[in-house]
């Protein structure tokens, strides 16, 4: 079972799309006046959320020596947090895939596959701000997409299988943490903590074989022979014999008829 190689992707390829789409969440600033000063870009890192409050409690003074190398709020990251199978989406095991192609001008070959095993992954998205208002920008920015998932489209598999899949990304719940109370020379964070789960499905090895064009079978008159010969002999191919599985084919069959008292050598292929 563990001694074929493969990998798909499939994970990495969903914290990727999981990642773009916060990746380009602005904030505006405006005056007294509500004029615009500044656009702010929330920067998006892949990062647990431990990470960010440990390097926000070292530098909880705005005064310190630390100060100047603070870390610059409004500021996101997301992990993941849990993978769990998800047994109401289960497919039949047995069941196979199978997709014809030509790969790099080499003869076109049947790949086939087993149905993907369903699993749920688990994310969760931080939002780390100073002001009220930031938060505010990037939640709202954020929740109207998610009632309460957001699709998108994966190409699982481009080179053997031609594989896409709609991904929900559905939206669990909010948390939202203030760390109001403190000196005034402290820094006030604001946090929101979004958890989400990807419904993915994960593929198994792919296998590669000849695609058959030509079936041809024999029969035989007098089976109560211990050795009998042919008689008629049925040929079935495909027309034409180029044709592929997206193509408008027929099929032609051709009859032969024998009393040479020869058979079909398979080891061969020949009659002998």
């Amino acid at each position: 079972m563990f001694g074929q190689h493969f990998y798909h992707k499939s994970i990495r390829n969903t914290v990727i799309a999981f990642g773009t789409i916060f990746n380009n969440i602005n904030i505006r600033r405006l005056d007294s006046s509500g004029n615009p000063l500044q656009t702010v870009r929330v920067p998006l890192s892949y990062a647990p959320k431990e990470k960010f409050m440990a390097r926000l409690d070292q530098q909880a003074s705005l005064t310190g020596p630390d100060s100047s190398v603070a870390i610059t709020l409004p500021r996101m990251s997301f992990d993941v947090t849990s993978y769990s199978y998800d047994p109401t989406r289960k497919l039949n095991k047995n069941q196979k895939i199978g997709v014809a192609k030509n790969i790099s001008g080499d003869t076109e070959k049947l790949n086939t596959q087993y149905m993907p095993v369903p699993y749920d992954v688990g994310f969760e998205l931080n939002v780390f701000t100073a002001t009220s208002d930031d938060g505010l920008q990037i939640v709202e920015q954020i929740l109207p997409y998610f009632q309460p998932d957001y699709t998108v489209t994966m190409i699982i598999d481009k080179t053997y299988m031609d594989t896409k899949r709609d991904i929900p990304f559905i939206l669990e719940s909010v948390d939202y943490e203030d760390s109001y109370t403190g000196s005034l020379t402290s820094l006030r964070r604001i946090i929101y903590t979004l958890k989400f789960t990807a419904k993915i499905y994960l593929y198994g090895p792919i296998t590669s074989s000849a695609i058959i064009k030509e079936v041809s079978a024999d029969s035989y008159t007098d089976t109560a022979d211990q050795s009998p010969s042919r008689s008629q002999r049925v040929t079935v191919t495909p027309n034409p014999t180029s044709a592929d599985k997206d193509d408008s084919y027929t099929y032609t069959t051709t009859l032969e008829f024998f009393n040479d008292g020869k058979n079909y050598d398979e080891e061969t292929g020949t009659d002998t």
